[in-house]
């Protein structure tokens, strides 16, 4: 007996060189996005692969669908320390660093 699922649309587009799996509603944090500034509508047409529930569409390389976000402002990730040792010649650096982000909401996958 087959049972089927019915989920939510979802599309995995591609910015900042990495790939995102977006859902609507969802809140991401991509890297940062220079030309948008708070309150701004971003149009992402490098859609990767959609899935509507019932069938997918795989880009080759880009499915000509676009995913509807608005730019949330830019945030902070955690803060890393990066520790560079040499044994034997009395020699340590500690340097800190926090990766900068921009936050946005998904509001269309279509």
């Amino acid at each position: 007996m087959a049972t089927e699922t019915t989920s939510t649309p979802f599309a995995v587009i591609a910015t900042g060189g990495k790939q995102y799996v977006v859902r609507e509603g969802d809140t991401l944090e991509v890297e940062l996005l220079h030309d948008y500034k708070e309150g701004d509508s971003i149009e992402f047409d490098t859609v990767l692969l959609t899935d509507d529930g019932t069938t997918a569409k795989v880009g080759t390389p880009h499915t000509g669908t676009k995913v509807k976000a608005t730019h949330l402002g830019d945030t902070k990730g955690k803060k890393l320390t990066i520790v560079r040792y040499k044994a034997k010649s009395n020699r340590d650096r500690r340097i800190g660093h926090r990766q900068h982000y921009a936050k946005i909401k998904i509001e269309s996958v279509k």
